[in-house]
């Protein structure tokens, strides 16, 4: 049977709803700039999550950056409180990263794999065990 999880922004108001959810053990941490500017911390914490899969309802509203591979990354995020929600760029194909921290199912997840690590704050080290990348 497939579980769903879902997690909500800061205000309740836009919620992730993410079928299958028992297929993620684990996630994703990603230092990259966007990443840093959106969550308005050191990284952020992300899943790839098909996109068939995964219903973002509630007051949204999106944003299209240039990354720095060239690709157009939209962010959505909650029109009321600003919460990021997901970003989806041609790079994750059907996927779309979703943003763990408003799950808190996913306190307990191991990370897998950080991301951008060249660009890791000076003060914080490696997750111990996951796979360490520059780039994506």
């Amino acid at each position: 049977m497939s579980e769903t999880i879902k997690g909500q922004c800061l205000c309740g108001e836009s919620t992730v709803t993410i079928e299958n959810g028992e297929n993620f053990k684990d996630q994703i941490i990603c230092h990259c700039w966007d990443c840093k500017q959106t969550s308005g911390s050191a990284f952020s914490t992300n899943i790839l999550a098909p996109v068939k899969d995964t219903k973002i309802e509630g007051p949204i509203k999106e944003f299209g950056v240039k990354a720095p591979s060239g690709n157009i990354v939209t962010r959505v995020f909650c029109e009321n409180c600003g919460s990021a929600l997901s970003h989806r760029s041609v790079a994750f194909g059907e996927n779309a990263a979703i943003q763990t921290g408003n799950f808190r199912s996913f306190a307990d997840k191991p990370v897998a794999v950080e991301l951008f690590t060249k660009d890791r704050w000076t003060g914080l080290a490696a997750v111990e065990g996951a796979k360490q990348l520059n780039t994506a």
